[in-house]
């Protein structure tokens, strides 16, 4: 990886330069809404009932707040995830590090870990350079992730399933090759390339506000064209006037608030960066179950988490916040707090996602939409301010990348 202390500031400054050194690779993807499930979210619309352990409707004394969602559709971008944004920051950060070409940069390549979608962007940024990438895969990694990465033209080495053995194989690799090592989250070139998509939700929601005679969007998102966003008329929200006004003169955001997942926290601590200073509040979601909400947990001791072990279903976020992400979403408080969700509530999102959008996400895609759905704590804190105007609220669908096996086991007899 590129040496951190060569990496611009960890500032929406740079998220915004980081944004125009990969437009040319990645896909601005699209930022869509739906009537429905934002009534559903403000209790106008009834929601599809949950088993019986979770929260499975808005009744009465429950928060009745009233939301507009507005959806990222990372689930579009190229690999099917935001993570071809970090990926082909840090290799074009990497290409203009002093004396990387001359010292053999070019030859060595890069490498990874990983076995699941930061591989897979890592192997498409690296091709596209005309550079090698070696990444390193437990041997457990599902079938079809093995093979994209070998399909964008990786060198696939596999390891053990623990931390442990993944970092000593991947340290073999970089002993043979001298490739560098582009880790999937905690490095500051990754996280402002992830920062990007919260620069085009919230340039494409207020565009979207003030430009009623834009083309909408589908309810499917449409393609994932590099061409640029597509927008969806401010007449579908029923934004109010009197925040259109507002939002006009610049004195306030269009968004008031972004639901995001959190795992490693590379993506979250850079939205949260593309939002520093605009007003939008940034919130990280997390499942609940078996303490993969350790970012919570940690938020609230004040002290990182460094260990998790869970298997939730949403399997993008088992990982914990790294030291850099850390760093942005509390020490500097960039985050304003974490919601977490349980199983249940997760793939009632999801299935939402399919039945009413007719898109494919992962379930790791859907947690930001279960806690605008279904966390009382969110939604109770979201009536309490937003009062009669209410908020509109940007949710990241982080990815698309889920097997038909998977979704068969998700959405099986009894779930």
């Amino acid at each position: 990886m590129a040496d951190p202390s060569t990496s611009p500031p960890l500032t929406r400054a740079s998220v915004i330069a980081a944004h125009a050194l990969i437009r040319p690779f990645v896909h601005h993807t699209p930022t869509i809404t739906n009537a429905t499930l934002s009534g559903m979210a403000s209790g106008a619309v009834p929601l599809p009932s949950l088993p019986s352990s979770s929260t499975s409707s808005l009744g009465e004394g429950k928060a009745k707040p009233k939301m507009r969602l507005w959806f990222k559709c990372e689930n579009l971008q190229r690999v099917g995830a935001f993570k071809a944004r970090g990926a082909f920051h840090a290799v074009e950060r990497l290409k203009r590090e002093p004396g990387w070409e001359a010292n053999g940069g070019r030859e060595k390549g890069v490498v990874t870990h990983s076995s699941g979608n930061h591989a897979q962007a890592l192997a498409l940024a690296a091709r596209e350079s005309r550079i090698p990438a070696h990444i390193v895969m437990p041997s457990i990694s599902a079938a079809p992730k093995i093979a994209a990465t070998r399909g964008y033209g990786a060198r696939v080495v596999f390891s053990g399933s623990t931390s442990v053995e993944r970092e000593a194989v991947t340290a073999d690799v970089i002993a043979a090759t001298g490739a560098r090592l582009v880790p999937p989250y905690d490095h500051p070139d990754i996280v402002l390339g992830q920062g990007t998509l919260g620069l085009e939700m919230q340039d494409d929601v207020r565009a979207s506000m003030l430009s009623p005679s834009s083309p909408s969007a589908s309810a499917s998102g449409g393609g994932g064209s590099k061409g640029g966003p597509t927008w969806v008329p401010a007449t579908e929200p029923g934004v109010p006037s009197t925040k259109l006004e507002r939002v006009r003169a610049g004195a306030r955001p269009a968004l008031d608030a972004i639901l995001a997942p959190c795992g490693g926290g590379g993506m979250l601590s850079g939205v949260a960066l593309s939002c520093e200073g605009t007003g939008t509040r940034v919130y990280g979601c997390e499942p609940a179950f078996a303490g993969a909400d350790d970012a919570g947990r940690g938020y609230e001791a004040g002290v990182r988490v460094e260990r998790v072990s869970s298997l939730t279903i949403a399997d993008g976020l088992r990982t914990p916040v790294g030291v850099v992400p850390w760093g942005i979403i509390y020490e500097r408080r960039l985050v304003a707090g974490f919601h977490a969700v349980t199983e249940d509530q997760i793939r009632g999102a999801m299935r939402l996602v399919y039945e009413r959008l007719k898109m494919v996400v992962e379930p790791s895609a859907v947690v930001g939409l279960a806690v605008a759905l279904y966390d009382e704590g969110f939604r109770a804190m979201v009536e309490r301010e937003a009062g009669e105007e209410g908020w509109d609220v940007g949710i990241v669908f982080s990815g698309g990348n889920v097997s038909l096996d998977a979704l068969g086991g998700l959405f099986g007899e009894g779930k």
